[in-house]
């Protein structure tokens, strides 16, 4: 086994994020001689647990071959403690959103769409980050998570069985799709029985989570 080898087993070894080729293989030759084995193990290790997960080059990731269609079966914002996730749903389920301390009445749409709250009147914060469940043609089911802000994900916004495009070239990243707005494109649609499903039960599964329903 090559010392290239030998140090990517050895960073595997300690539980370490698994580095890039490109990474080892610039360790390596960063001295000449290479250090002892177990200085390059203690540094790759330095390095890799000050890099940022989402983005370092120093990190191995994949890229997706080419478009793939999924479907949403899951969206959750990250952005928000499980009790503010619950009130931004029970807002939705009243067809109310907040805009400070004034509570605005979301009207049905005007073409007749059934009763379904405006989109545009859904804002979602900036910095939010949302994190979805995706699921492929074949039934693989991937976390898809907003590295950039897509204006067309959102709690309210985004429906269960909603359709997406991951364009070619896609990252892929510790087993999560990093979503942009370069490389995702929202294509629309619903699954109703699905839909249905998650809005009746996501409330008491949070709730679940942070053990009852006293609110703090």
């Amino acid at each position: 086994m090559d010392l290239a080898s030998q140090l990517h087993s050895s960073i595997l070894s300690q539980s370490l994020p698994p580095p890039s080729k490109t990474f080892v293989t610039s360790l390596i030759a960063a001295r000449n001689p290479p250090p002892p084995l177990a200085s390059l193990v203690a540094t790759a290790k330095s390095r890799l647990l000050a890099c940022d997960l989402s983005s370092s080059p120093s990190l191995d990731s994949a890229s997706l071959a080419r478009d793939t269609y999924v479907q949403v079966l899951d969206i959750e914002n990250l952005s928000l403690s499980r009790w503010e996730q619950i009130e931004e749903l029970e807002s939705i389920e009243k067809g109310e959103r907040t805009r400070g301390r004034e509570i605005i009445r979301v009207t049905a749409d005007q073409d007749g769409s059934g009763g379904e709250p405006q989109q545009q009147q859904r804002a979602t914060p900036s910095n939010a980050t949302h994190r979805l469940v995706l699921q492929d043609r074949s039934g693989k089911k991937v976390y898809g998570l907003e590295l950039r802000r897509v204006p067309q994900i959102g709690v309210g916004k985004t429906k269960i069985g909603e359709k997406l495009i991951l364009k070619a070239g896609t990252r892929v990243a510790r087993g999560s799709v990093m979503l942009t707005p370069e490389t995702c494109q929202v294509l629309g649609g619903k699954v109703e029985a699905w839909h249905r499903t998650w809005t009746e039960s996501r409330i008491s599964r949070l709730k679940e989570t942070i053990g009852g329903d006293q609110r703090p």
